[in-house]
């Protein structure tokens, strides 16, 4: 009988992935990658996704001051195989070494839009109308007929 399968990632799954995204953070943070694009941008590493064997991780980046991201996840994706050579010392403990991929982490656009959404006046306006109908005594101004 095969096993149920679920989209939601296995504990392990999660461990790894938090592993091998510090393992990335550090590597970025000490400088490790020539390439001067990739030196003179700070880059924000937020999720890594394991894919269900651990064979590819999928790192979501975020390179910070700049509106153009596609250069720099380009950048890090040639400079993948390199990267996973300096993270395979601080993950000794996986059999296979993960092959890394970068995607760009569009959940910060996801959030301000949600804010914006939120911050609106009709939403306003809306959850103003729920806060006044707690006390109200009734449309007959709490008279009683007798």
């Amino acid at each position: 009988m095969p096993k149920p399968t679920s989209s939601a990632p296995s504990q392990r799954m999660l461990r790894v992935g938090e592993q091998v995204r510090a393992a990335i953070t550090q590597v970025l943070q000490r400088g490790d990658v020539r390439d001067p694009l990739i030196e003179n941008t700070v880059i924000s590493v937020s999720e890594v996704r394991m894919s269900p064997d651990l064979k590819i991780a999928t790192a979501y980046v975020t390179p910070l001051g700049q509106t153009d991201h596609s250069a720099t996840i380009a950048a890090l994706n040639k400079h993948a195989r390199y990267l996973r050579g300096r993270i395979s010392p601080l993950i000794r403990q996986m059999k296979y070494m993960p092959e890394l991929r970068f995607r760009d982490d569009t959940s910060f656009d996801n959030y301000s839009k949600i804010d914006a959404l939120l911050r609106s006046p009709e939403v306003a306006r809306d959850l103003g109308n729920d806060d006044d109908d707690d006390g109200d005594p009734g449309p007959d101004g709490g008279a009683e007929n007798s």
